[in-house]
């Protein structure tokens, strides 16, 4: 291990042990569900999960569960038993490694609790909607579509009009499986939570604003779980204040995440999750931290568009202008405020085989970038969870000449 790397190390965030604990906790109550009388929501990562909160349905995300495979370096062989099912290799890995891991009750959990309906919002892609209709058949369960019209430039009122019914189709298919009404006070009150824990994450993510940032986007990727898995849950608030404090705490202290903090960098797309401990450290080696990425933050970019007091109607505005779901230029003026906000020198594009929506617009974000502010990009292209889609000894060498061209590009300025 590198100096650099135990530096590092030493450094460690105090609150990972609890994510961990709060984590194995939350899938064990998944897995006993059905003892226990609950029922279990399958759904997309932006999706709309504060109902199910309100409804005590305990939601899981297939997603996540991708991203633990990847983590896991289980992603190559569950892709590889999807496409000898007969699906394509350009389909999302995630969706590839679900689909063949029910089969078989694979992946590092031993595979998802069996779903009692899915629920699938096409904020992010388009690729869930068939996906999503696979698992249905699969499991034989309803599914409900929470269908979001892609914002290209403003939101309409047509729109609006369209995405408020739909709220209310959502909860009526809830109450119907359920048996009972939703309780109004009870989703009131997991709204605030809802809000709360996303003003939290998003002053989590701002304290890398201090020089050095006390964290990385590295860090952010794995504390990012709660905000997806358990938001709307005062599990999920006290969590992130407490990370919170423990950021604050460090930035005063002037404790970087890299020991000599040197050059700022931003993150666009999903991690490359079986190669974050090799990234983390290739960065690192250069005094390079990755202080802000657009992936994590997007779990806190729509709280401007709620109304904390009348969370059900505004957060129809929230969710459909969930990042992939808004044009390129509005893609682009969010990715110039991070690196204004948080000082960046330079920013690192992962083009992602699987994540088409988020990947397409890259090559037109990184032109406008290097136009409007003068900073270098690099371009990795590899898979979030498919190793096979990765090539070590190219992505070096891109590294490696990316920080050459940053430290040309400072000392011009």
């Amino acid at each position: 291990m590198s100096d650099t790397a135990l530096e590092i190390n030493k450094n460690k965030v105090k609150s990972e042990k609890k994510m961990k604990e709060i984590m194995a906790a939350y899938y064990m109550d998944a897995k006993m569900a059905r003892q226990n009388g609950r029922k279990v929501a399958w759904i997309t990562s932006g999706g709309p999960v504060e109902p199910l909160i309100a409804m005590d349905i305990i939601p899981v995300y297939p997603e996540n569960h991708g991203a633990m495979i990847g983590a896991s370096k289980m992603g190559a062989d569950l892709c590889e038993k999807a496409e000898n099912m007969g699906y394509s290799r350009d389909l999302c890995s995630y969706a590839r490694a679900d689909i063949s891991c029910c089969t078989v009750n694979g992946g590092p959990i031993g595979g998802l609790p069996k779903p009692d309906m899915l629920v699938c919002c096409n904020n992010i892609c388009g690729t869930v909607l068939k996906w999503y209709e696979v698992q249905a058949r699969y499991f034989k369960v309803p599914l409900f579509i929470f269908d979001t019209p892609f914002v290209h430039t403003e939101y309409s009122k047509e729109a609006r009009r369209y995405v408020e019914r739909q709220t209310g189709e959502y909860i009526q298919f809830l109450e119907g499986l359920c048996g009972h009404k939703m309780d109004q006070d009870r989703m009131r009150d997991v709204g605030r939570i809802s809000f709360e824990g996303q003003k939290l994450w998003q002053e989590v993510l701002d304290t890398a604003i201090s020089k050095p940032s006390p964290m990385t986007a590295f860090d952010a990727f794995f504390h990012l779980a709660l905000i997806v898995t358990l938001r709307g849950t005062q599990q999920s608030v006290d969590y992130y204040r407490g990370l919170r404090d423990e950021m604050r705490a460090r930035a005063k202290a002037g404790i970087g995440a890299i020991p000599h903090e040197k050059y700022r960098l931003l993150w666009d797309n999903l991690p490359v999750w079986y190669r974050m401990k090799w990234l983390s450290e290739k960065f690192a080696q250069h005094d390079a931290c990755l202080v802000a990425d657009t992936y994590t933050s997007a779990w806190c970019g729509f709280q401007k568009y709620i109304d904390e007091n009348d969370f059900l109607r505004s957060s129809s505005e929230g969710y459909t202008r969930a990042y992939l779901n808004i044009g390129v230029d509005k893609m682009a003026e969010i990715v110039l405020s991070m690196i204004d906000k948080y000082a960046v020198d330079g920013i690192v594009m992962h083009s992602n085989r699987s994540c088409k929506p988020y990947s397409f617009g890259q090559y037109d974000i990184q032109r406008i970038v290097e136009r409007e502010r003068g900073i270098p990009s690099l371009m990795i292209e590899a898979d979030m969870v498919d190793e096979r889609s990765f090539s070590e000894s190219q992505i070096e060498t891109r590294i490696d000449a990316f920080i050459e061209m940053i430290q040309a590009n400072k000392a011009v300025s």
